[in-house]
């Protein structure tokens, strides 16, 4: 006779037929104090949870979505936004884009207010600078005081210049000669 798990931690009675990161669609059901309930795939509902909503939502209303996380109990939490450096992609062009669009300087850097954010990309501050900061790395943006500029890839961005070669171990071992 098999012992019940009370934290229900042990396998799954149902299979919920879902997966991390799956594409699904998404119907608005309802408005709870944690977020809103959704409908998957007209099959079974999920959660999206209120924090990680940035743009408005109507009951009733339908958008795409993705699987967060499928739960022991077998509840589904759901993002409406890929999770992954997959997302940091898509966001970095869309960031590149607006860029472009308003001639390769835009007011916002990785200091901005999260509200500011979350109304022109509709993404977490978090997830704004997991995209500013490959951008950034890769060279494609500076980051100045009062905004965030489009780098010309002909040229390195200004005030940037290549690292130092470091010597090897036994050329530097001459140059900071060790007491023993």
């Amino acid at each position: 006779m098999p012992v019940e798990d009370p934290k229900n931690t042990g396998p799954h009675k149902e299979s919920t037929g879902y997966r991390v990161g799956q594409k699904v669609s998404l119907r608005i059901a309802s408005h709870t104090a944690a977020g809103f309930v959704a409908v998957i795939n007209e099959d079974r509902k999920g959660l999206l949870y209120k924090n990680e909503v940035f743009q408005p939502l109507k009951i009733g209303q339908e958008v795409d979505g993705f699987v967060k996380k499928v739960r022991p109990d077998n509840k589904i939490d759901l993002s409406l936004y890929k999770s992954g450096f997959r997302s940091v992609d898509t966001l970095s062009k869309k960031i590149l884009e607006a860029l472009q669009k308003q001639g390769g300087f835009m007011a916002v850097t990785d200091k901005t207010r999260p509200k500011i954010i979350a109304d022109l990309f509709g993404v977490s501050k978090k997830s704004f600078k997991k995209a500013i900061g490959n951008l950034y790395k890769k060279r494609w943006i500076s980051i100045e005081k009062d905004g965030s500029r489009l780098q010309d890839k002909k040229r390195p961005p200004s005030g940037t210049s290549p690292r130092p070669r470091r010597l090897p171990r036994s050329n530097r071992s001459s140059r900071n000669p060790r007491k023993r």
